[in-house]
């Protein structure tokens, strides 16, 4: 306690948030809670009182307690209009989300009367697109967001309810439009964002390089080719397109540099000052995205520190910043990107020394910067690596040396890329500039293509349940003190929880393996029924069907929930609409 007293109080102030969203405390008692906290804080006063020794005790009760109450604000759900399947609405856009093959997709606030909701509206993508400046009126079609099916879909609409959205809505045709006058500063900001989308989409470079350039700089991938997406997701570059904290800290380290000539040694506090608050504007222009925020809270935290000449401490930093943005919106902590943002910095934090130790001493800056790429990868792909199956059920054991590879050519890519953005923003093409920038791009997502072709190394359908990722974080947790100190002890501590680990993997497929049965699954009109016997597993559909999304929606969820990778797929005629197993009847429609 006395050396981390943000952290081990962030981490009370999360388990309180966790406590909360499971068992979801009535607000008597949440208030109950909290104020019997603020009373145990008497201890400090009774300073000779044996309770003294428990102290810390009621620092951690109440940071818990705010916790419970934090979320249990952020979690009351609105009060929601009563909507028919079709209705005539009056809305504007918030946010461009991903597009698919025949849709573009937003979240929009609406209005039914003088009753308001949110929603995410899909609109044909031969429609005219939305922008921040009109109101607009149409008839679609609306549906509450149901609760999957099965236990092993994911949660689209708890994904969803996070941002107080309850409805999906689809517009097949015409709308009218109006002029806003009521723009606020925000949405004037997201409207500048968008105009700079539609001018780098005007420029003459190819479209990769468009869409990667709107992807890594200003955090827009809803037009990006499913292709390009799919080799950074199997090659485990995924995270180089999301604006992340390498991309702020990137720009941060840019400006400095930049006004470095500007500003002598003495005045180093105004640059740094500057400097944060460049990279605060680069993150409202970008339309505040969730990641951006944590980049810069947490380099922001970092650097006060510097500011107030006191002894930076990363740790401390990570804790403030996780405090600060938990307090705002408790529901980022379930949002994988928070998990995995403060999970690698914690990794670095963990184990970036002990592995440098391994590694060759460096000579010279070039040599201390590579080296430090290698570390820093390789812890924070350590410290994530469990909540990365968990959640995507895959892993490339190749995106170790993909990282080291592509990693440092992408900071020099990150640092164009904002070049480019600047220029087009302020209408000015270059064409020399243009070519080259278009040919570093080519053979960057050359290279990662090559990386996401290595077969043998990309893994999927791997299960992993929360009781397996918390024996593994123990395994993470002791492999740094066989790595600084590697004797016997050490290396018992890690071999047994790796032991643990695998018999649990063990009793888990094997429990798995028991289970018989058969399921009706749904996917939109499709209808698929899988036989389970042992652990192989037959589906059964009807032609025509769409295999690879059902593969993908289907199919790979159910495999990975009952650890399996033994089936096959059986398309019958599609004439058929039922079929007949073991006496019962099932419909395929």
């Amino acid at each position: 306690m006395q050396k981390q007293p943000l952290f081990i109080l962030s981490i009370c102030f999360i388990l309180g948030i966790f406590f909360q969203d499971f068992f979801s405390m009535e607000s008597e008692f949440v208030y109950l809670f909290v104020g019997f906290s603020f009373f145990t804080l008497f201890v400090f006063l009774v300073k000779r009182f044996y309770y003294y020794q428990l102290r810390h005790l009621s620092l951690f009760i109440l940071f818990f307690s705010l916790g419970i109450f934090a979320h249990s604000l952020n979690s009351q759900k609105p009060k929601l209009p009563e909507l028919k399947s079709k209705e005539n609405i009056i809305f504007k856009i918030t946010k461009k989300l991903n597009s698919n093959q025949k849709s573009r997709r937003y979240e929009i606030e609406a209005w039914k009367g003088n009753e308001s909701f949110k929603s995410v509206l899909s609109i044909p993508k031969d429609e005219k697109e939305f922008d921040y400046l009109h109101y607009y009126k149409a008839e679609v079609y609306i549906n509450k967001i149901e609760k999957p099916y099965s236990d092993f879909q994911f949660d689209y609409g708890r994904y969803l309810a996070r941002k107080d959205i309850y409805f999906q809505s689809y517009l097949p045709n015409s709308f009218q439009s109006s002029k806003r006058d009521d723009l606020s500063f925000p949405e004037k900001i997201r409207q500048k964002r968008l105009e700079t989308l539609i001018k780098i989409d005007a420029t003459n470079l190819n479209k990769a390089s468009r869409e990667f350039t709107k992807g890594i700089i200003l955090a827009d991938r809803t037009e990006m080719d499913k292709e390009i997406v799919r080799d950074f997701s199997k090659s485990g570059l995924v995270h180089i397109l999301a604006i992340s904290g390498s991309h702020m800290a990137i720009i941060f380290w840019l400006i400095l540099l930049v006004l470095n000539p500007i500003f002598p040694p003495k005045l180093r506090n105004y640059k740094i000052v500057i400097s944060l608050l460049l990279i605060w504007s680069f993150a409202i222009f970008i339309d505040y995205g969730s990641s951006v925020v944590r980049s810069c809270v947490m380099i922001s935290a970092y650097y006060t520190f510097i500011l107030l000449q006191r002894k930076t401490d990363l740790l401390h930093s990570m804790a403030i910043a996780g405090l600060a943005i938990l307090i705002t919106d408790t529901n980022q902590l379930f949002d994988v990107g928070f998990q995995l943002s403060f999970l690698a910095v914690l990794g670095i934090f963990w184990f970036n020394q002990p592995i440098l130790k391994y590694l060759p001493k460096p000579k010279n800056n070039f040599q201390n910067f590579f080296m430090n790429i290698v570390s820093i990868s390789i812890s924070a792909q350590l410290a994530t690596l469990p909540l990365v199956i968990y959640y995507f059920h895959q892993y490339s054991f190749i995106s170790i040396i993909a990282n080291l590879v592509v990693i440092p050519f992408s900071e020099i890519l990150i640092i164009f890329a904002l070049l480019m953005t600047l220029l087009t923003a302020f209408s000015l093409q270059f064409t020399f500039l243009n070519l080259i920038y278009d040919f570093c791009v080519t053979y960057t997502l050359k290279v990662i293509h090559f990386f996401a072709d290595i077969d043998f190394a990309f893994y999927k359908i791997i299960p992993l349940t929360l009781l397996e990722v918390f024996v593994s974080f123990i395994i993470i947790y002791l492999l740094r003190f066989a790595i600084l100190k590697f004797n016997v002890k050490n290396l018992l501590r890690v071999t047994y929880f790796v032991l643990t680990f695998i018999a649990l993997r063990l009793v888990l497929n094997f429990k798995a393996n028991q289970i018989d049965e058969i399921l009706a699954h749904q996917y939109f009109k499709e209808a698929v029924i899988s036989v389970k016997s042992n652990n192989k597993v037959q589906f059964i559909m009807r032609e025509n069907s769409n295999p690879e999304k059902i593969e993908q929606y289907v199919i790979e969820p159910y495999l990975t929930s009952r650890r399996t990778k033994n089936f096959e797929i059986v398309q019958i005629p599609k004439s058929v609409h039922q079929v007949n197993i073991n006496g019962v009847k099932y419909n395929l429609k």
